[in-house]
């Protein structure tokens, strides 16, 4: 006779974000990613339904409740999950996010299974970054200053190699240019497009960093993240992305954003590939870094001409 093993419980934070922002106590809780901030979960409901929740620490400055805003507020221009509820879940502040669950199945994982070309799931995420960018900022809608990007990036990045920056950083520091504000995904990649039911249409998820900014900083990300870097790859992201973009900006911010990755990335093999992509990035554009001065990186960027 063989028994069947029991399920893990209900994580308590889980069952409270349910019966708070559903009314509904949560059968089961698959727990899908943990991060410095956030957990996310796959939840089971009673009534036979899954759901997404994710929890906020309550140190987190944006939250389940930015979140919930930036979703709403781009939900007429691309798709995305549906907002069920979201609201402070401890008397410390932490947050909870609960939202419609479009199932396992990204571009990402598309793309390594080989059913949807890589080209063709760049051109996708050019033409989502389009259509969010497109969405109505309001102007009570919480910016996300850059002096902030820069600030994150200075508590992990040696003197040095932050020293080499230095051009990168005063172009995207020099000129905020907050009317020129787009509501920005925040991390753009693949595996942040989820293709739910027939045809598959694409959905954009994880909206934990998205806030206005400029265009430029958010079409970077794909190009960094996405390791869009050759000139087809490139041109299949840019290509499909419908707006003008200042090359300037594009560029300076492809930089930072490599370095703050090459910063993040754990040693071993994850830090090398991103050592190679600085080296490729600063003999490209070398007019985004200070002269080298012996560290054995070389954080740079790439320009486009439109």
């Amino acid at each position: 006779m063989t028994t069947s093993p029991l399920a893990a419980p209900v994580p308590p934070m889980v069952s409270r974000a349910c019966n708070l922002l559903l009314g509904s106590p949560a059968k089961t809780a698959e727990r899908l990613s943990t991060g410095s901030r956030t957990t996310v979960y796959r939840v089971a409901l009673p009534a036979g339904s899954n759901v997404i929740v994710k929890l906020y620490s309550h140190t987190a400055r944006r939250n389940a409740l930015t979140e919930a805003t930036a979703i709403r507020a781009v939900s007429a221009a691309v798709p995305v999950p549906r907002v069920l509820g979201y609201g402070t879940t401890s008397s410390a502040g932490a947050t909870a996010l609960v939202t419609s669950d479009l199932g396992p199945g990204t571009l990402g994982s598309a793309v390594r299974s080989g059913s949807v070309p890589r080209l063709q799931a760049l051109r996708d995420l050019g033409t989502l970054l389009g259509r969010m960018h497109e969405a109505p900022v309001s102007t009570s809608a919480p910016r996300r200053p850059v002096i902030e990007t820069v600030a994150s990036l200075s508590r992990r990045c040696p003197s040095d190699v932050l020293d080499r920056l230095a051009p990168a950083l005063a172009i995207i520091t020099d000129t905020p240019d907050e009317a020129s504000a787009v509501w920005c995904h925040g991390d753009p990649h693949l595996d942040n497009v989820v293709l739910f039911e027939a045809p598959q249409t694409r959905h954009l998820v994880d909206f934990t960093d998205a806030a206005p900014a400029r265009r430029e900083a958010d079409v970077a990300h794909a190009l960094v993240m996405t390791d869009a870097h050759s000139q087809w790859n490139r041109h299949a992201l840019l290509g499909a992305y419908p707006h003008a973009v200042n090359d300037t900006h594009l560029a300076a911010w492809s930089a930072v954003l490599t370095v703050s990755c090459w910063t993040h990335a754990s040693p071993g093999s994850n830090r090398t590939a991103w050592s190679n992509r600085l080296t490729e990035l600063s003999r490209r554009t070398p007019h985004l870094f200070r002269p080298h001065s012996g560290h054995s990186h070389a954080p740079h960027a790439r320009r486009r001409t439109r």
